[in-house]
């Protein structure tokens, strides 16, 4: 799978309108319009996921640049980045402890300093 970033579109498209505009150049698997959360306005762009990197090529060769109402189309592949492994995650209530290493030199045995009085 390879994913496509797709701008320049108008905002009033849809889904189908966007993947029948891909679909001669590519077999497209999935495809996400960006939309505001609030409004459910699109923000003009989306991701498209098509099933062959030759075939991506072929839909940014077609349709880069080609103007589509008063929009210009951009297409490009989106490079994966890698995935950051997560730290552990703690059980729940339970809290973290800042006595687990040798450089907290806490001993509950020990007796504080005096306040000074001025």
């Amino acid at each position: 799978m390879v994913k496509l970033f797709i701008s320049g579109f108008p905002l009033n498209s849809t889904e189908l309108e966007i993947v029948q505009l891909v679909g001669p150049y590519a077999t497209v698997s999935t495809i996400k319009i960006v939309r505001d959360k609030i409004s459910k306005k699109c923000k003009g762009y989306a991701f498209l996921e098509v099933t062959d990197q030759k075939e991506a090529e072929a839909a940014i060769d077609a349709l880069s640049g080609t103007p589509l109402g008063d929009r210009e189309l951009t297409l490009n592949i989106v490079e994966e980045k890698p995935v950051k492994p997560q730290a552990p995650k703690r059980p729940f209530g339970s809290k973290p402890s800042y006595n687990s290493g040798s450089s907290n030199n806490y001993d509950p045995q020990k007796k504080k300093r005096p306040r000074r009085t001025t």
